[in-house]
């Protein structure tokens, strides 16, 4: 993991990005839903709020997935992604896991070339 003042720089740095391409600035929560809709592919105008928590639940695999965490096990017949936990998660507390995740969603983006 990169230093936290570097972590968070490149925090700030892809939020700008964002707030420049949205219009807002999104929190976790809603990066999280961004990148499930991106992984699950099918843009709907109105998910429920079960479907948004399941592409959230999707996004956090996916990000988690290149370190060995996840793996993809299969798609349902609707198109859902199913994923299979490899390994526990570390021992973290609330901020430690904020920026895990937040590690994870920049290099997201950077192989996404955003």
């Amino acid at each position: 993991m990169i230093a936290n003042d570097d972590l968070q720089q490149r925090w700030w740095n892809l939020e700008a990005k964002l707030v420049e391409r949205f219009e807002k600035k999104p929190d976790v929560e809603t990066i999280l839903f961004l990148i499930g809709t991106q992984e699950f592919g099918d843009i709907k105008e109105k998910f429920t709020k079960e479907q948004k928590q399941d592409l959230m639940h999707i996004a956090v695999c996916s990000l988690l997935s290149p370190s060995g965490y996840y793996e993809l096990e299969s798609v349902d017949d609707d198109g859902w992604p199913h994923f299979k936990q490899l390994k526990a998660m570390p021992d973290m507390n609330a901020i430690e896991q904020e920026n895990f995740l937040k590690d994870h969603i920049l290099l997201y983006f950077a192989e996404k070339e955003f």
